[in-house]
């Protein structure tokens, strides 16, 4: 059998960088694979001279007018000035400064999905009315769904096998009027799962009984009656498991030391993901385009609006994993545990045999 499927990642997910000229511009996507035409993108202005900017995300399955600010609590909301068309190749950008700031830098993360094929189901016994749109080969969906604050309600992922990680979140805020949170949820941990936010620097807190229940299984995903996840509106989630060569969702541990652990994940990183599970501290996101040589420094925070940094040598990239290169709480506190999630430059082996090295 081959290691992978998948012997070019950039034909799944993406990352781009511009500089914003404050009018308008497309933004077209130089993916080795070909033409990429995404399915969910984020973006952030990485060098605000006016002021940090949000991270901002936009999905096919949602009109692209629509938006959230994912260091926030805030709902989904309309922009006329973001994301104007998606594109065979990228997307058209309009004249915000969050997106198109005059000479500012700008990354975007970008993923595919099923080119906004969605399927929908309607409302019968336990499952609640949404859709997904999902690419199995990638192991990424997006969902959508409407909740009904009623414990052991379920919702369809559309994977075939159960998630590694699902990030959900309340579109309209129904749930509670000051704003709701974005809830990751995962089980790589001790089997149960487990909730941290995006827009926040917390750490874990166990789902379980009949409010904060989040279960996965290879078809659905069932709910308690948690107002964050379930409340009685329009929710959107986007899911993910670990695809071998691809993409890995996992777990370790820190040992305070800039001599730190090395993760395998059976590829060379494109991007890599964290956040303490036991830490009360930032997600950090580090990437291949940013960065183009060991050791990298320069983070983002999913959980702040902050403007790009480079104070430490956080981490190798490597031909099978990474490797942790600093003591600091954020991803390396001694005997803390860490969640991450990671997607691919290229497998470590390809379906023909083919090994890749480090940078």
């Amino acid at each position: 059998m081959a290691y992978t499927t998948i012997d070019d990642p950039s034909a799944y997910f993406h990352i781009q960088l511009w500089t914003g000229n404050g009018s308008s511009q497309t933004i077209t996507n130089n993916a080795n694979a070909g033409d990429f035409s995404p399915d969910w993108v984020w973006i952030k202005n990485r060098s605000s001279s006016g002021g940090a900017g949000p991270h901002i995300i936009w999905n096919t399955t949602r009109t692209k007018d629509r938006e959230f600010h994912i260091n926030t609590t805030e709902a989904e909301h309309t922009t006329t000035n973001g994301i104007t068309a998606f594109n065979a190749n990228g997307f058209d950008l309009g004249n915000g400064g969050t997106v198109n700031e005059n000479t500012s830098s700008f990354v975007s993360w970008q993923w595919k999905a099923n080119g906004n094929n969605k399927t929908s189901y309607s409302a019968s016994g336990n499952q609640l009315a949404g859709n997904f749109q999902a690419n199995t080969t990638a192991g990424f969906s997006i969902i959508t769904y409407t909740g009904n604050a009623t414990n052991g309600a379920t919702i369809q992922h559309g994977l075939g096998a159960t998630p590694d990680m699902v990030w959900l979140k309340d579109r309209d805020n129904t749930g509670d009027g000051g704003g709701t949170n974005w809830i990751v949820v995962y089980t790589t941990v001790d089997g149960s799962s487990d909730r941290v936010y995006v827009n926040a620097a917390n750490v874990h807190y166990d789902l379980s009984g009949t409010e904060f229940r989040a279960d996965f299984d290879s078809s659905n995903i069932t709910l308690g009656t948690w107002n964050n996840i379930n409340a009685s509106g329009p929710h959107v989630g986007f899911c993910f498991r670990s695809i071998k060569g691809y993409s890995k969702f996992g777990r370790y541990k820190g040992n305070g030391n800039a001599d730190g652990a090395f993760i395998y994940t059976g590829f060379k990183p494109a991007m890599v993901i964290t956040k303490g599970h036991d830490v009360g501290d930032d997600w950090v996101i580090i990437d291949n385009k940013r960065d183009t040589h060991n050791r990298a420094s320069k983070r983002l925070f999913p959980n702040d609006n902050a403007a790009e940094s480079a104070t430490s040598n956080w981490m190798d990239f490597l031909s099978n994993g990474f490797k942790l290169g600093v003591n600091d709480t954020k991803y390396n506190g001694d005997g803390s545990t860490y969640i991450y999630m990671a997607f691919a430059e290229h497998p470590f082996v390809s379906s023909k045999g083919v090994p890749t090295t480090a940078r």
